[in-house]
């Protein structure tokens, strides 16, 4: 099992992404590249630099990135600011992130041990004992690390620390049993049910994710699933339908909670630190209006007998 992971984010104290308090750690590398994602620094595997343009100093005034760089050619200025970077023909070696003085680069992604992971994680197990919590990996998508996951939460179990990873389970099923040992709870996606508009919206197609579920019910592990409830998306009364009756004929209800997420304008500024174009930018929509329609939604999944809730928060 490898003994290092790629993580761009560690977040202590969250109560969103399983029980009680929990430290959160963000792999990189994702399967799927929705139109919605929220975290544009998770969808590469590697470490990448992300330019933050409001914050450089000006070439005039201080150039180190220019001066450091291998190859400056691939620095890219506006207004006689950084503004990008040529990605393509980046060696990625994050000179131009240490030299930088105002932090107008920002190094997307760290590689950590497991020791350096539990280092952290037992900072907090205080907190994950008064409170049921525990540690929950998510990304990304930790089964493209699955290695490096399934060492990490066996370490956990080893410190009776409770486990969660979330998933979209586009991915061979040999990587989602290496986990299963170690694992108390999962989290997964369904975003959308038509093949052809999942593949449209998120880049890949859903047969391989809706049988992976349908295994992982098989394998009676407590299962939280997921609706982003996009506008214009996802969210009319045939996919909702289509997804009901997939939880209820497919999946035998054997659901803890179906939780539909809200769309939010997220990660904007990242993506345009990675020149990465944000789809979802001119989408307007009545925020008032769009709560009651996802509240309805609920009503709709609670009238059918699987216990939905609106965020994140489960039904007591």
């Amino acid at each position: 099992m490898s003994e290092q992971g790629v993580i761009f984010n560690i977040q202590r104290f969250t109560i969103h992404d399983g029980p009680g308090i929990r430290t959160e750690f963000f792999l990189k590398g994702c399967p799927l590249r929705c139109d919605w994602c929220g975290n544009p620094e998770s969808l590469k595997k590697y470490i990448q630099p992300g330019v933050f343009q409001n914050k450089c100093i000006s070439f005039e005034k201080c150039g180190s990135c220019k001066d450091i760089c291998p190859n400056n050619s691939i620095l890219q200025f506006e207004d006689g600011k950084l503004s990008s970077i040529n990605y393509s023909k980046c060696n990625r070696c994050m000179k131009c992130v240490k030299e930088c003085p105002a932090d107008a680069i920002k190094q997307w992604g760290k590689v950590m041990s497991i020791q350096e992971c539990m280092k952290e994680i037992l900072k907090d197990k205080g907190f994950y004992e008064r409170s049921n919590g525990g540690v929950t990996v998510s990304g990304g998508d930790p089964i493209l690390q699955s290695d490096f996951v399934a060492k990490l939460f066996k370490q956990c179990k080893n410190e009776n620390i409770h486990t969660c990873f979330e998933s979209t389970f586009y991915g061979e099923w040999e990587d989602v049993q290496k986990l299963l040992p170690y694992t108390d709870l999962i989290i997964s996606d369904l975003k959308h049910m038509d093949t052809g508009k999942h593949k449209k919206y998120t880049g890949v197609d859903n047969n391989k994710i809706l049988d992976n579920i349908k295994k992982l019910v098989k394998e009676k592990k407590e299962l939280i699933l997921r609706i982003p409830v996009i506008p214009n998306i996802n969210d009319d009364m045939e996919n909702i339908k289509a997804t009901a009756d997939y939880i209820l004929n497919e999946l035998q209800n054997k659901v803890k909670t179906l939780q539909l997420l809200s769309f939010m304008h997220l990660g904007e500024e990242k993506y345009q630190s990675l020149n990465i174009p944000y789809k979802m930018k001119g989408l307007k929509i009545d925020r008032e209006q769009f709560q009651n329609h996802v509240n309805k939604i609920a009503d709709y999944f609670n009238n059918r007998g699987i216990n939905c809730t609106v965020g994140t928060k489960e039904n007591s």
